[in-house]
C-alpha cells in the first residue's frame, strides 16, 4: 500500500503548506471573488478538492477572512493620514486597552502596535481636516497614558507586491 499522503487531500492543521495551498493562496490574493469553479479550472483541480481546499485553508486561519476594499474617497472619506501615537507607560493592560479602543475608533482604517520611538501607528480616512483633528481629539489624545501624537497626510497609498508574488 502507497503510504504517501493524496496531494489532493487538504491538509490536517499544522501541516506545512504544499504547493497547492500556496498556488490556491497567489490566485485569491489576487482574485478573492473568483468562483471555485473558475478556480479549480485555472489550477487544474477537481471542483470538490478545491472546495475541499480553501475550505481547510480558512479552518486552520490561513485565510483570515474575505473583504471588499472600498475607495474611501468614493464614499466620502477623501482624506488619509497615518497618527503616530506615543505612550507614557507600556504596561500589558493599558496598550492592550488602547489598542482595543483605537481599533474601535469609526474612520480607522488599521492600528499597528510598533517598536521605536511611536507605540502605534493608526491609520484613518475621513471626510476632513476638521474630522481628523476631532479624531486626534476626541478618541485619542483622551486617554491618560497618550503621551503625544504626530500626524502625517497620505497623498497616496499603492498597494505592494504582496506575500505570495512571484
Amino acid at each position: 500500500m502507497d503510504t504517501e499522503e493524496d496531494p489532493t487531500l487538504p491538509k490536517p492543521p499544522g501541516s506545512p503548506l504544499d504547493e497547492t495551498d500556496l498556488a490556491l493562496l497567489a490566485v485569491l490574493t489576487r482574485e478573492a471573488d473568483i468562483t471555485n469553479k473558475a478556480l479549480a479550472h485555472r489550477l487544474n483541480l477537481a471542483e470538490s478538492t478545491c472546495a475541499h481546499r480553501v475550505r481547510a485553508l480558512r479552518e486552520r486561519g490561513i485565510i483570515r477572512d474575505t473583504r471588499i476594499r472600498l475607495d474611501e474617497a468614493s464614499v466620502g472619506y477623501p482624506l488619509q493620514a497615518i497618527i503616530k501615537v506615543r505612550l507614557a507607560n507600556h504596561t500589558g493592560p493599558t496598550v492592550t486597552a488602547l489598542f482595543d479602543a483605537l481599533a474601535s475608533v469609526p474612520r480607522v482604517l488599521q492600528v499597528f502596535h510598533v517598536a521605536g520611538v511611536d507605540d502605534f501607528l493608526v491609520h484613518v480616512a475621513v471626510e476632513d481636516a476638521t474630522a481628523l483633528r476631532d479624531i486626534v481629539l476626541e478618541h485619542i489624545t483622551v486617554h491618560p497614558v497618550v503621551r503625544g501624537t504626530e500626524t502625517q497626510l497620505v497623498f497616496e497609498l499603492r498597494d505592494g507586491a504582496g506575500l505570495l508574488a512571484r
